[in-house]
């Protein structure tokens, strides 16, 4: 009973490398697309000045320019949603990595045991080349998601501001 199940276990754990390798490969290819995005929006925001009249490169002053309604918490709600698919391409990035390390030991070990090094090779090639891949998905996701929540909490700060009642002087 139990050899069927580690068996079971086995061919079940053998499924998942290729999908992992495939989601792992489109975090790769989405972390540079993050970082064309990320570079045009550098771009955009370079002027020092926030302002109501150009707001390219400022997400949240565009949203809150075009819905005068919105309220503090939503536009904190916006800065979370605009951070999510970065963050949490950083936090799966490297789970599925060591993932896809594990999965091809398995083969590569048994080959080991039968004296075949080109099945070891092969299998170890594949293990280390998607963890590899992964962690510089995460790496690049991980950098925009610093640089572009620090950009988010200056465009809140300069929302609150503006909507603060000037004080009049005497």
């Amino acid at each position: 009973m139990s050899n069927a199940l580690e068996v079971v276990m086995y061919q079940t754990g053998q499924a998942f490398l290729i999908p992992t390798l495939a989601v792992i490969a489109l975090l790769f290819v989405y972390a540079f697309f993050a970082l064309g995005a990320f570079a045009v929006q550098w771009w955009q925001r370079r002027r020092v000045v926030i302002s109501y009249d150009d707001v390219r490169g400022f997400p949240l002053v565009a949203r809150a320019r075009a819905a005068t309604h919105l309220s503090d918490e939503d536009l904190d709600v916006m800065a979370h949603k605009l951070l999510e698919l970065p963050r949490v391409a950083t936090r799966v990035a490297p789970m599925l990595g060591l993932v896809a390390t594990m999965i091809p030991m398995g083969p590569a070990l048994k080959g080991l045991s039968d004296g075949d090094l080109a099945q070891v090779s092969d299998n170890l090639t594949v293990a280390f080349s998607a963890v590899i891949l992964a962690l510089i998905a995460a790496a690049i996701t991980y950098w925009i998601v610093a640089v572009r929540r620090r950009w988010l909490a200056e465009e809140l700060a300069w929302l609150t501001t503006q909507r603060r009642p000037q004080a009049v002087a005497p």
